[in-house]
Parts: C-alpha cells; structure tokens; sequence
C-alpha cells in the first residue's frame, strides 16, 4: 500500500508531525536496512543542502 505526500499546514502543527511520520513508515517498511540507510541519507543530503541554499540568500 501506498501513501500519497501529506498536505501540511501553514503553521506546521502536531498533526502535521503524526502524517509525516506515517508518511514516511509507509515509505521504508518493506525496505531492507541498507535501503532505509541510503533513503535516509539521502534525504538528509538533500535537506542539508537547501538549508545551506537559504544561509547563502540570508547574506
């Protein structure tokens, strides 16, 4: 089963937290370990890099 993207709101609430949470359980349950390793770093990566973007825009 797959999960469509959560829709979150504007000023980011609890509820927001529990989708994304669900969201992403049903992203990885059916993955091996390496797998789960790799999507992690690999969106940890991604999120790194646009926070470094917008420290770059604040100067």
């Amino acid at each position: 089963m797959s999960m469509d993207k959560p829709i979150l709101s504007p000023d980011f609430t609890i509820e927001d937290i529990h989708k994304l949470r669900e969201y992403n359980y049903y992203q990885t349950k059916n993955m091996t370990p390496q797998e789960r390793i790799d999507y992690y770093n690999t969106r940890g990566l991604e999120v790194h890099k646009k926070i470094q973007e917008r420290k770059l825009q604040k100067v």
